[in-house]
């Protein structure tokens, strides 16, 4: 799976990881966050992400 970086911030969402401190399992795709989900480190909203190099 693909690692998504916040254009605002730097935060690199990584779907091996999820986000376990909102509540997203490990294994998480990007494309299957809650579309409340915004960046855990600046607040950033997911059309703020786009594919880590």
């Amino acid at each position: 799976m693909k690692k998504y970086v916040c254009n605002l911030c730097g935060y690199v969402y990584d779907p091996a990881i999820g986000d376990p401190d909102n509540d997203v399992p490990a294994g998480t795709a990007f494309a299957d966050l809650p579309e409340n989900w915004v960046c855990p480190e600046c607040g950033a909203g997911q059309e703020d992400f786009e594919v880590a190099r």
